[in-house]
């Protein structure tokens, strides 16, 4: 897919979310709250801002997501009102079949973990992403984020 892949998500969306309450415990218990995002592209495409806002939950975060066109691949940065810090950036692709997915190193609770985020189920009105972690030295994937989104 070109960079066009995050055109998507330009515009207004109603998001469902589903979180474990620890992200590394999948036995720890899921937590719904919704949420609302607007989106811009910029760059003919090749850039895409949104902010995310929970009002249940007193936050918002904001994503910076950029194409590199040496590389082929985008880089996802995650910024959340609570720290006001940009989080490490994920990297990667979508794939032929419009699933994307991307993948980097970060830390949860003093821990090192691999994060993974995966894009899916991309429609007009309707995307899905999940968020997985491993942590650092394990293959043991535990998806603890998942926004539904529909659009608004």
């Amino acid at each position: 897919m070109t960079h066009r892949g995050f055109d998507f998500l330009d515009g207004a969306w109603t998001v469902r979310n589903r979180r474990l309450a620890d992200f590394l415990d999948p036995d720890s218990g899921w937590e719904e709250f919704d949420g609302h995002t607007t989106g811009r592209l910029f760059w003919d495409g090749r850039a895409h801002v949104d902010e995310i806002v929970f009002p249940s939950k007193g936050f918002s975060g904001l994503t910076l997501r950029l194409y590199e066109p040496e590389t082929g691949e985008w880089t996802l940065n995650w910024s959340a009102s609570r720290t006001g810090r940009l989080d490490p950036p994920v990297r990667g692709r979508f794939a032929e079949d419009g699933t994307g997915e991307f993948h980097g190193d970060d830390d949860y609770a003093g821990r090192p973990v691999r994060v993974r985020f995966r894009w899916s189920g991309i429609g007009q009105d309707t995307a899905r992403w999940e968020q997985a972690f491993a942590a650092a030295g394990s293959d043991a994937w535990v998806t603890n984020w998942v926004m539904e989104f529909s659009r608004a």
